[in-house]
Formats: structure tokens, C-alpha cells, sequence
């Protein structure tokens, strides 16, 4: 699995789908396929579908180990959020403290793990 992350809208999908040579037929905006699969697979806007599935009462960390485990080479694409003003919503500071502790187990199983600002990739593992 590859991680990449970065502020909002800094060219993280098109920095990955350029470099892994992937058709955009292959992105999932914000959700987790529930097919079965045999390709790479970008799950793109991550935080997004964490938000979503706390909201609805689920357990994400749980849900996106399981679901990395049975697709370890797709790419995980997500925004940081834990940087700037922290929220004055109690959901909103869960949110986000969630989201980080999630990039932070995916970070440490990342086979690879890049941070885009402005288009350019970083690496970082």
C-alpha cells in the first residue's frame, strides 16, 4: 500500500495518477470499493469516507485495515486536516483527531509514503 497525502487541492491525484500510470476508471472518490478486485486501486479523498463512517456509527480504523489488508497495493490518497485552527465542534476535533491517528497506522504499513505540495511529490518513507 502507498500513502500519499497533502494540503487540499495540491495535485495529489494527478501526481499519482501520473506516476503509477493509472486510469482515473480505477478512483474511488471518498469510498471504499465493495467488489472484489485484481487491479490497483486509489482511494482518494480517505478523510472524506473516515468523516462518513463515523458519522454513521462505524469503527474506521478497524474498516481500513481490514480493507488494506485484502488490497495491499492499492494508493490511499488523503488531505491533512490536523494542521491550523483546531475546531470548536467536539465532532469536528474527533473527526480530525481520528484522521490523524488513521494516516499514522497507514503511514506505519505504507510500503511508501509521499507528501505532494504544489504538484511535486516528497518522499517521506
Amino acid at each position: 500500500m502507498r500513502l500519499v497525502i497533502g494540503g487540499y487541492a495540491q495535485g495529489k491525484l494527478r501526481y499519482v495518477l501520473q506516476k503509477y500510470d493509472i486510469n482515473k476508471d480505477r478512483v474511488w472518490d471518498g469510498e471504499l470499493p465493495d467488489g472484489e478486485t485484481d487491479t490497483v486501486v486509489v482511494i482518494h479523498h480517505l478523510h472524506n469516507w473516515i468523516k462518513r463512517r463515523i458519522a454513521d456509527g462505524g469503527c474506521p480504523e478497524k474498516e481500513i485495515l481490514q480493507w488494506i489488508a485484502r488490497y495491499p497495493d492499492s494508493v490511499i490518497i488523503s488531505d491533512e486536516i490536523g494542521n491550523g485552527i483546531v475546531p470548536v465542534e467536539a465532532a469536528e476535533r474527533e473527526y480530525r483527531e481520528r484522521t490523524g491517528r488513521i494516516l499514522v497506522e497507514l503511514a506505519a504499513k505504507a510500503e511508501e509514503v509521499e507528501r505532494v505540495i504544489c504538484g511535486i511529490g516528497q518522499k517521506i518513507k
